[in-house]
């Protein structure tokens, strides 16, 4: 009887082995997969990374045999491993989403930091262009004048201003104005004028300046000495004086330049071109080569006007008195 229990216990224990082993190897196949694609996972989060960053593939968890206790089973071994496995594997890939989402934000941010930047850096240069240069910047309405000191007479030990140029020159009749310009001539005279402003005065000392602008200095010389004649108390006489005596000295004609920047410090000192006038009376007796009459008209500018001798004026007072060896 014993014989029989042992050969069916041996035969029921072989017939369980098949069972078993296919048990087994469902568990293997699956523990592999797992490992493979925890490989995977390690891949991508740590690329070219080595142990000191990546965890060491699972390994078999120990077991302790304790005398007495039946040790656990091959299959419970395996499903312990193969929870260890899926725990870690959504662990690492929900630290990969992160990490993306993190990626993203941080793309994003670099983004707006480079606008930002390039909007900073477009604002800095529109602020440091230079303004856009204005042709009638002459022109452009300024402060009255301070009181000038100036009497309009000529310096003392100096003859009068009507005497420093030769009567042959002075007589000198002006330029004849054609009486029809060419087609293309009008067009550019009347371009020149510009939108009225509703003062007579003023846009006909634009229109002149203009043409003397354009070095149609005939043109210039006539319209300016109308604006003289017809408004001799309006703010442009001084501009319209001194510019006149610029379109002769530009023309050749240094001695009516004279006359016309003598005249304007004389019958307007207190105008605002008179300074200029000074300054080019000087050049125009240098170009009449009187030199010691142009240092005595520098030493007028400087006494009438001491507080006109200014910025681009002084340098340039200073550098007609070097020209003249003024003492």
């Amino acid at each position: 009887m014993t014989r029989i229990r042992i050969a069916l216990a041996a035969l029921l224990a072989t017939a369980a082995l098949p069972a078993f082993a296919a048990e087994r190897g469902t568990i293997d196949q699956r523990v592999d997969r797992i490992e493979k694609q925890l490989k995977a996972v390690q891949r991508k989060v740590f690329p070219g990374g080595d142990a000191a960053f990546q965890a060491p593939e699972i390994t078999r968890p120990e077991t302790q045999v304790t005398i007495g206790v039946p040790a656990s089973s091959p299959l419970n071994d395996l499903t312990a491993r193969v929870d260890a496995l899926e725990q870690s594997v959504a662990q690492l890939t929900g630290q990969v989403e992160q990490e993306g989402h993190r990626l993203d934000l941080l793309s994003q941010q670099a983004a707006q930091d480079r606008q930002d930047f390039t909007n900073r850096l477009k604002a800095l240069e529109a602020a440091a262009a230079p303004p856009p240069a204005d042709d009638a910047a002459l022109a452009a309405p300024v402060p009255a004048p301070a009181e000038a000191t100036g009497t309009g007479l000529p310096p003392k030990g100096m003859k009068p201003f009507s005497t420093l140029v030769p009567a042959k020159q002075a007589a000198q009749p002006a330029r004849p104005v054609p009486a029809k310009a060419a087609p293309a001539d009008d067009a550019a005279t009347d371009d020149a004028t510009g939108p009225a402003s509703g003062d007579p005065a003023e846009d006909a000392y634009m229109a002149g300046y203009h043409l003397w602008a354009q070095k149609k200095y005939p043109q210039a010389e006539t319209a300016l000495a109308a604006v003289v004649k017809k408004y001799p108390k309006h703010r442009r006489a001084s501009y319209a004086q001194n510019l006149l005596g610029r379109a002769y000295l530009d023309d050749g004609q240094p001695a009516r330049a004279a006359e016309a920047f003598a005249a304007n410090y004389t019958t307007n000192p207190h105008g605002e071109r008179a300074p200029d006038s000074l300054y080019y009376l000087g050049q125009a007796l240098m170009q009449l080569k009187k030199p010691v009459d142009a240092c005595r008209v520098y030493d007028e500018l400087a006494s009438a006007y001491p507080d006109k001798l200014t910025g681009s004026l002084k340098t340039r007072v200073t550098a007609a008195r070097a020209d003249a060896k003024c003492k």
